[in-house]
């Protein structure tokens, strides 16, 4: 059989020449998008339109334009109009260090088909337990992802917290976790796959802040047990997605440590908070987790998809998947910290260590504190710029880059002004200037932005809410005029 069209795949001098138009055409995207000479962030159509496009082009379409293609039917994320979704600019640096990992596809189950990423990812996660104030016998990997980076955490705790009941003869008894009912969905489905019923995902309510109520957790802890669960975890929102709250840490803490449950937090967005001197108070009480997982795509500046996970006490990174397969993990009597499919999901695993080194060798910690800091001053800075405007209404006082808002106008009922910000929504992404997204709050229709470009500015913010307003008056007429 004719290897030609391998020879033809494989050729490094046809990588060398598309590798250098591409990277062209990526860093005209890159200028072009950060200084707006790109009129749109998003190029909206309909999912099946979009299907239709895509089905005909790879029949049709040229091979020498797929490229080019692909970035313009795709969401902009470096552009300072893009403050929608809570997924980070990565930095051009993190994402060549990606094009490394794909090519060199080193599956990290084993040390020998991982050797110096396994050796980066050691180093990578011992810097962040000793910023969140573990001590030298944490240990932690990276995973794919904040979801099943706290699954895993889950996992971790009930096999150390959840154990059998001897008095049911061994029958393993009901089990439960508290959580804070603004936690991120993500925590609701790890516990339904582990098998929890139901009535074993205890939601806390939240105050008028959004805060997880703290002074109700005895009482709901109480209900639990009185009606058969054992809650064997406890989980921080480090802050919740849909308002950018952070949950009171030391009381969690205090509360997990007085009935000896994991406290596991889901820091996967604010946990950078520990590189900014500044915003590090949002954190407070975060050394004192079981476990933490922090995302590195959404404010460490790296491309989908890398999460650490973090333990306090390293052996329990250990004690979640620990199983034999003698042709590939071998027993060894030490610490086996480098054959990372004892630790994970993946039995393969990126390359993930070698954006975050990267990004760390040649910019240092204090890219990390400028980029926290620099967002999270801007969720501040656009919060008190809607504050002065009458026609706009905070859902809360902005504790992070995450500011929700809606229009407001004393003539509407509430279902009229849900309908209204859900209109203005649609209407604002179908025409492409600004990306933000939306969320539901006490039956009250917010729009919702995440602040993720650090060149996003006050004057991108007013020209959002006046575009917002020009919606409004259009839709109004439309609407008296029927």
């Amino acid at each position: 059989m004719s290897t030609e069209l391998l020879k033809t795949v494989y050729s490094s001098e046809n990588f060398r020449a598309a590798g250098h138009e591409l990277i062209d055409e990526l860093a005209d995207h890159l200028y072009g998008t950060l200084n707006e000479k790109a009129p749109k962030v998003i190029q909206w159509k309909t999912p099946e339109d979009e299907h239709l496009f895509w089905k005909e082009y790879l029949k049709k379409g040229s091979k020498n334009k797929l490229f080019p293609t692909i970035l313009e039917h795709t969401t902009h994320v470096h552009h300072p109009k893009c403050i929608g979704h809570q997924v980070c600019p990565p930095a051009p640096m993190a994402s060549l260090a990606g094009l490394i990992s794909s090519l060199l596809n080193n599956g990290m189950a084993v040390y020998e088909m991982g050797m110096a990423p396994s050796a980066i990812e050691r180093i990578i996660t011992d810097l962040l337990c000793e910023k969140i104030g573990y001590d030298p016998n944490s240990r932690g990997f990276l995973t794919s992802g904040g979801s099943l980076a706290n699954l895993t955490a889950l996992l971790a705790a009930r096999k150390v917290k959840g154990t059998f009941d001897k008095r049911n003869k061994g029958q393993a008894q009901r089990l439960g976790i508290m959580v804070c009912e603004e936690a991120h969905y993500c925590i609701d489905r790890a516990a339904r796959i582990m098998g929890l019923e139901e009535t074993g995902i205890i939601k806390i309510p939240v105050t008028n802040d959004f805060k997880l109520d703290h002074s109700v957790l005895e009482s709901y802890y109480e209900k639990a047990k009185d009606s058969g669960i054992r809650v064997f975890a406890v989980i921080g929102s480090a802050p919740t997605t849909a308002t950018g709250i952070y949950d009171d840490l030391e009381k969690l803490a205090d509360f997990s440590e007085r009935h000896q449950l994991w406290f596991h937090v889901d820091a996967a967005h604010g946990g950078a908070a520990i590189f900014s001197p500044k915003y590090q108070h949002t954190v407070r009480g975060i050394s004192r987790a079981d476990s933490v997982a922090i995302d590195g795509h959404k404010m460490m500046m790296m491309p989908v998809i890398t999460t650490a996970l973090l333990f306090k006490n390293g052996n329990f990174s250990y004690s979640t998947f620990s199983q034999k397969a003698d042709y590939l993990l071998i027993q060894s009597q030490g610490e086996d910290w480098y054959n990372l499919a004892k630790r994970t999901f993946e039995c393969t695993k990126t390359m993930m260590g070698i954006q975050w080194y990267t990004l760390l060798k040649l910019y240092g910690e204090k890219i990390f504190d400028e980029y926290v800091t620099t967002l999270y001053d801007l969720g501040y800075e656009f919060g008190e710029i809607i504050k002065k405007d009458h026609h706009f209404e905070l859902a809360i006082t902005p504790k992070s880059n995450i500011v929700c808002f809606r229009y407001v106008d004393d003539a509407l009922d509430i279902t009229s002004l849900n309908k209204l910000n859900k209109q203005v929504r649609q209407q604002l992404i179908e025409e492409g200037k600004f990306y933000i997204v939306q969320t539901t709050l006490r039956n009250r229709h917010y729009l919702r932005t995440t602040i993720m470009n650090p060149f996003t500015t006050a004057l991108h913010f007013r020209e959002l809410l006046r575009n917002i307003r020009n919606k409004v008056d259009v839709i109004r007429r439309i609407e008296f005029s029927t």
